[in-house]
């Protein structure tokens, strides 16, 4: 099979799955980064670089609000995501073309239910995590 760009291996995973758009695909790969960097993993390699589902879930709450503010839930929502566990569908849905690793005992229903999205973005509700004592290099 031909190397494909980032785009192409985005628009073929949305060819198999049209419910999310584009940019919920690019969203998520920028919340990986931005969660490996709040963890304080940027540097590490491998297993000890791997984010936990419900480490990924905060992190893409709190990039999301980041980037967004108030309209976090429903830039998401128009991008399709309307639950934790779509999320698991689209980080999935890039595991099976190849553009992110899953260990052996990672699941999607480890993205089910872990919190409402209407509650995360809610004006209230959406503040950021405190990671604690982070270094920004």
């Amino acid at each position: 099979m031909a190397y494909l760009g980032l785009e192409e291996q985005i628009q073929e995973v949305r060819t198999k799955d049209p419910r999310y758009r584009r940019e919920a695909y690019f969203f998520l790969l920028e919340a990986l980064d931005y969660t490996i960097d709040s963890l304080g993993r940027y540097d590490l390699d491998g297993e000890e670089r791997h984010v936990e589902p419900r480490e990924y879930l905060e992190g893409i709450r709190e990039y999301a609000v980041l980037r967004f503010g108030p309209l976090a839930g429903l830039v998401l929502k128009r991008w399709g995501i309307r639950s934790t566990a779509d999320m698991g569908e689209i980080v999935f849905n890039m595991v099976d073309c190849g553009l992110l690793h899953a260990r052996p005992g990672d699941r999607k229903e480890d993205f089910e239910e872990v919190y409402d999205l209407e509650e995360a973005f809610s004006l209230g509700s959406a503040t950021l995590i405190d990671w604690g004592d982070l270094a920004w290099d």
